[in-house]
């Protein structure tokens, strides 16, 4: 019988161990995880660009509920653990079940250290933790003041996280400089200056006397001169403590941290720790690898291998955009050490290194860390530096008396070299992964896991990624909307709503475009931006769309076009089908397909012909597919209830309704849709866009579908039991691509970006925003549902637009 496991605590330790132990064998043991956080594992050292609005939260989410359900972990997530009888090998949960384990592991991670001062209970008085605490200091605007006491690393990454959202910070330190566990004097002013260019006001050598409030809320943080430093939000960053007590209420060893031998396992055989929360000889653990290391041996014992922990020498990056800083190794002063030091203070840069018997022991650097894994390698190696002494300081590119370039430094690393310090990950491991046919970024990140856990190592894997696949390999390049800019789809789709831009030259002269017309590929991204962002303000610019949204049919390889009448659901009636083939036989059309969407397509009409066959066909009632469009294209059905003996639902007469709801509104890219009556799947929902499945107790509609170049199943958004939820849920869905998506990425890439549980949590999960979505798409349809092929019949056709070039002269003379 399989053994049941139980882990208390989803924190990063305690993720990795189970990640560990499900990769070498998911099925030793039956898993219960329980987390006193209402969600699973998240990249914790990731809070910061979080804060700083770098990452969303669903970017460094590690483990989602879709792969905790994959490897069959069952999750008790927002429960504490009571206790656990150790004598029968019982949890007890807060609400009281007992749940029985072989294995108990715990991962109960660290609390927060709160300085005990008076007014440390007042509302608004915070440490820098979880999400939640992440979540609050987000809220803060430019007309709030915040105070951060602690110059440590935790404090520094919260102040500029904030600081970058126009939040007044102040960090207070009682120090004489910041991080002075880290860095000497010099780095730390560096550092110090570098933070005040942020609009950071940094007091050092201050002392935190006593919190003052008014109604139970913070006011003003108090220093013990008496200077009071006002604050809406004050928040303690100075330090961590294990978290202990559950442990030692059941019984288990524990000094500052719970006791664990090589092997990570506690005073009891059938207990183990990993994480915050242990002791090993003598050390507590607060940086993301040895925890790592931790795991990977706990996972190692509980499959009964034989498995070391060993303490590391450890270093520290400083994750804070613009201040590049490096630390390792013991840097303190002493008769016995000497000093190499290099500044630059024309470019803010700095670097120290101690040696004692021609070895390095320590190194410092900042504004230039390019070369940190080089010397950490040399630290924890204990190098002899004797012949590169001269040269030393410059980096491994001037060993050997000239200059190499980046990559040719890298090359030179021998394979033992550690690259990601967060996961231990050599320079060998990952070319093994590269060689294995890992060959982009993302790829060696989920196949080795180097560069993805702080990140501050990614740069190094993209030169490994360069040496190894040489001529095959490209440097990723920050993504522009074109050549034309050096600003990305999202920045410029923030910046039409934030600056009120609503016309293509006000966009191309308030954000500094190099060419002042632009080109072929920024105009229509441009122009489909406005007409989403500005519906009924914004006016179509057909100039800046493609010749096949032009002139409303598919260019085709001879230069004739295809034109694809609507069909709603796919029905159609002998008129339609009259009046398809009456024009087929008027204008010569050479082939007349069914496509697999359910429409008839008329394949080799001229281009002059064409606003005569839309008239023609108009007349019949029909009007444009919109085949051509970045908008909807078609919704595919099955017969369901109305003929079908299977069928669950009446699926061709809900495809009507939204396809009637639908069309004519302009997306990123084409989106299709499918409704099937019945799990068979006959209109293959599964593959589309959004695709809605009939079963007996509603309906599930699917999402991120795909059957191009790129082969996907659609992913289960939610299931609804009416047709109207239905449709509202396919409008709300619809519109959150509209507004999010960059320009041609069709929704399984666009939901990649973003993740699908965001995706949920915006139209599934809430309630009110998916009213408001549906909501502004049916708002926009006002203005924009409109056949295109009777617009231009009324109005007019410009002749010349439709005129060979051949012809042109005669229509001009004419």
């Amino acid at each position: 019988m399989t053994q049941k496991l139980i882990i208390i605590g989803a924190g990063m330790a305690s993720g990795r161990a189970l990640e560990q132990l499900l990769e070498a064998d998911p099925n030793a043991y039956d898993v219960t995880l329980f987390n006193a956080e209402p969600r699973g594992n998240y990249n914790r050292i990731m809070l910061s660009p979080v804060l700083s609005g770098e990452k969303t939260y669903d970017e460094i989410v590690t483990h989602s509920a879709e792969w905790y359900e994959a490897n069959g972990v069952t999750c008790r997530f927002g429960e504490r653990v009571a206790n656990v009888d150790r004598a029968r090998k019982v949890v007890v949960a807060e609400n009281g079940d007992e749940l029985p384990y072989d294995k108990l592991l715990f991962g109960t991670g660290s609390n927060p250290f709160i300085i005990p001062m008076p007014g440390h209970d007042l509302e608004g008085v915070i440490a820098y933790r979880d999400l939640e605490d992440t979540e609050l200091m987000m809220s803060m605007n430019d007309s709030n003041k915040v105070v951060v006491i602690g110059g440590g690393l935790l404090g520094l990454e919260a102040a500029a996280g904030m600081a970058a959202r126009g939040v007044d910070v102040t960090v207070v330190h009682i120090m004489g400089h910041l991080m002075e566990r880290q860095l000497d004097e010099a780095a730390g002013y560096l550092l110090r200056k570098a933070l005040v260019d942020k609009g950071i006001t940094v007091r050092c050598q201050a002392n935190s006397k006593q919190i003052l409030g008014e109604n139970g809320k913070v006011r003003a943080l108090q220093l013990d001169d008496g200077t009071e430093l006002p604050c809406d939000l004050l928040v303690m960053a100075v330090g961590i403590r294990p978290n202990v007590k559950l442990a030692q209420d059941v019984g288990l060893a524990v000094g500052k941290g719970i006791h664990v031998d090589d092997q990570m396992l506690t005073s009891d055989a059938d207990i183990l720790a990993v994480g915050e929360c242990v002791e090993h000889d003598g050390a507590i653990f607060g940086l993301v690898a040895p925890l790592y290391d931790q795991a990977k041996v706990a996972a190692q014992t509980l499959l009964n291998e034989h498995a070391t922990f060993v303490q590391k020498e450890i270093s520290t990056k400083l994750k804070v955009t613009g201040c590049d800083l490096f630390s390792a190794g013991d840097f303190a002063e002493g008769e016995d050490r000497e000093d190499i030091v290099f500044r630059d203070p024309a470019r803010g840069v700095y670097r120290r290194l101690v040696l004692k018997d021609n070895k390095i022991i320590g190194a410092v650097m900042y504004g230039d860390t390019a070369d940190s894994n080089w010397f950490f390698g040399m630290i924890k190696d204990g190098t002899d530096i004797a012949d590169m002494r001269e040269t030393l300081i410059f980096g491994p590119a001037y060993q050997g008396g000239t200059p190499m370039d980046p990559l040719a430094a890298v090359a030179a690393l021998p394979d033992d070299a550690e690259i990601c310090g967060c996961n231990g990950i050599s320079k060998g491991q990952i070319v093994a992964a590269i060689n294995a046919g890992a060959n982009t970024l993302d790829a060696v990140k989920a196949t080795s896991k180097a560069g993805s856990s702080c990140g501050s190592c990614v740069g190094l894997v993209t030169q490994v990624l360069g040496i190894t696949l040489g001529d095959e390999f490209k440097m990723p390049e920050k993504e522009t909307v074109c050549k034309c800019t050096d600003q990305s789809h999202d920045d410029v789709r923030k910046l039409i709503i934030a600056k009120q831009l609503k016309s293509i030259p006000q966009i191309m002269q308030e954000l500094d475009w190099n060419s002042p017309g632009g080109c072929h590929v920024c105009r229509p991204a441009l122009n489909y931006y406005l007409v989403c962002a500005w519906p009924g303000e914004e006016v179509d610019d057909g100039k800046s769309r493609f010749i096949n949204e032009r002139v409303h049919a598919n260019i085709q390889k001879d230069g004739t076009y295809s034109v694809v009448p609507r069909m709603l659901g796919g029905i159609t009636t002998p008129n339609e089908l009259r009046a398809i083939a009456d024009a087929a036989d008027k204008f010569n059309v050479p082939t007349v397909k069914v496509t697999g969407g359910q429409r008839i397509d008329l394949l080799g009409v001229k281009k002059e012909d064409l606003p005569a066959i839309w008239y023609d066909l108009g007349e019949a009632g029909m009007m444009s597919g919109q085949a051509y469009a970045k908008g909807l294209r078609t919704v595919k059905t099955c017969v369901g209830t109305d003929h079908c003996r299977f069928g669950t639902q009446d699926s061709t007469g809900l495809g009507i309704k939204i396809e009637s709801e639908m069309w004519g509104a302009w997306s990123p890219h084409k989106f299709k849709l499918a409704v099937t009556g019945c799990p068979r799947n006959c209109a293959e929902a599964t593959c589309k866009d959004l695709g809605i499945i009939c079963v007996d107790s509603g309906y599930q509609i699917l999402v991120g579908g795909a059957a191009g170049l790129d082969l996907l199943e659609a992913e289960l958004l939610i299931t609804v039991k009416t047709e109207q939820e239905a449709i509202d849920v396919s409008c709300a869905f619809y519109q959150l691509y509209r507004e999010g998506a960059q320009y041609l990425h069709r929704p399984y890439k666009w939901i990649a970006k973003v993740g699908l549980d965001w995706v949920k949590e915006q139209v599934a999960d809430d309630l009110e925003n998916r009213a408001a979505l549906a909501e502004r798409f049916r708002y926009s349809q006002q203005f924009y549902q409109v056949d295109p092929w009777a617009e231009r019949a009324r109005k007019g056709v410009d002749a010349h637009e439709f005129t060979p070039l051949a012809d042109f002269t005669k229509v001009a003379a004419e």
